[in-house]
């Protein structure tokens, strides 16, 4: 997504997408690069960039949004756009959050089977006799 001037979310607009991910439990938002990353459980399940909501996919979720209207985020990097693993919900879902809770976890699912695979190659990338290395811990 791509516009002439950079919008900035506000603490209102982070609010309401805090509020959309409720049915997740309890959401931490933390900026980050330009956005703000939200997160249900230490996982990021969400990116706010531009005052826009992008939820977390993977293989096995991307399909759904895609099907359902939704747009990756997409970054230029200098030498190529990147489309990122975050999609935004459809339009319908940022009306409340029992719209968007179907939403919100599928892209818990995403997040939690990507920490999954990345704490198992952690494990598998061990040198032998050394412990494997152990996740960061993130607070919220």
């Amino acid at each position: 997504m791509r516009y002439a001037a950079a919008m900035r979310a506000t603490d209102d607009d982070i609010a309401w997408f805090r509020e959309l991910l409720a049915p997740l439990g309890r959401i931490a938002a933390r900026r980050m690069f330009g956005g703000t990353g939200l997160y249900a459980a230490d996982a990021i399940v969400a990116l706010e960039i531009e005052g826009v909501l992008y939820l977390k996919t993977d293989a096995a979720t991307r399909d759904r949004f895609r099907h359902a209207g939704g747009r990756p985020f997409v970054y230029d990097n200098g030498a190529r756009e990147v489309e990122t693993s975050y999609w935004t919900p459809p339009d319908e879902a940022m009306d409340s959050a029992d719209a968007m809770a179907p939403w919100a976890r599928l892209a818990q699912a995403a997040a939690l089977r990507a920490g999954a695979k990345k704490a198992s190659k952690q494990t598998r990338t061990a040198a032998p006799g050394r412990p494997a290395a152990r996740p960061r811990r993130t607070s919220p």
